[in-house]
């Protein structure tokens, strides 16, 4: 007859919760030996700071088991606000304190430096200049593939009929930022210039609309004499050299010329030199 087995006890249910609460993690008790190596700290913020003078001793920080941070004032002028930081650290059961790292960090009233922008972010219009390159990202939301971004019949038709395309076009996110740009700018209906233009772009003879949908408000200006020769202007926009603005100047009237009779000039005749006449030739006593 076999032995029977005996089913082992059901374990309490704390004993088989699987997660526990959260540990909570210790604040480091600063080291004695640590905290007395003010000397040690402040002798190596001397030495990096060298030749500018180090301030008073500002506190200390324990960083962890047997790691203190020391901060001494920084009075270099070009950094007002800062401090060093000097962390000392000894080996376990080591009675021998060493400098870790000794740092110059800036405090609550420090000057800073603002905040870094990318280069893209930071550029404006006009600051290319010739020979600089601006290359576009592929994810660049102004843009969008050739194949997929056709939105003007005639250019589906060549496309279809040469195979021809360009890599990206303007994305309808791009098209209203950029007409939206072009609108409110110097080109738009609201600049000086327009408010007192005898009429509008869409009105003048020097006005080529653009191609595909942006032709409903823009165009491009033909006018070499006018201030927009050869720029994207608003339909609504306007300059004084409009092709209809006929202005003959009015004919200039002029009075009757004057004749000064009260003087006159001797002049020699010819072949004869003239005489030097007295006052009483020329009627002066």
């Amino acid at each position: 007859m076999s032995p029977t087995r005996q089913s082992s006890p059901a374990r309490p249910a704390a004993a088989r919760t699987v997660s526990g609460p959260a540990r909570r993690t210790r604040t480091p008790a600063v080291d004695p030996a640590c905290a007395e190596a003010a000397d040690l700290a402040r002798t190596a913020a001397e030495e990096t700071a060298h030749p500018s003078p180090v301030g008073e001793h500002l506190g200390m920080h324990a960083e962890g088991d047997r790691v203190v941070t020391h901060y001494f004032a920084a009075l270099d002028p070009a950094y007002t606000g800062w401090r060093w930081a000097v962390t000392v650290t000894r080996a376990a059961r080591a009675k021998i304190v060493t400098v870790s790292e000794c740092v110059l960090l800036p405090g609550d009233d420090a000057l800073l430096a603002p905040q870094w922008v990318p280069w893209l972010e930071r550029l404006r219009p006009g600051d290319l200049g010739p020979g600089d390159l601006l290359p576009t990202t592929a994810d660049d939301v102004r843009l969008a593939p050739g194949y997929a971004q056709v939105d003007d019949a005639a250019e589906r038709e060549v496309q279809w009929e040469l195979g021809l395309g360009r890599v990206r076009v303007l994305s309808r996110e791009g098209r209203d930022e950029t007409a939206a740009r072009w609108y409110d700018g110097v080109a738009g209906p609201r600049a000086p210039i327009a408010a007192s233009a005898p009429a509008q772009c869409s009105t003048c003879g020097f006005y080529v609309a653009l191609a595909g949908e942006l032709r409903q408000v823009f165009g491009v200006c033909a006018n070499e004499y006018a201030p927009d020769d050869g720029r994207v202007v608003s339909a609504d926009h306007g300059c004084g050299a409009h092709s209809e603005a006929v202005n003959l100047p009015a004919a200039s009237e002029h009075n009757p010329p004057v004749i000064d009779e009260l003087g006159y000039d001797v002049v020699p005749s010819a072949g004869e030199e003239a005489e030097p006449l007295d006052d009483e030739a020329l009627g002066h006593s």
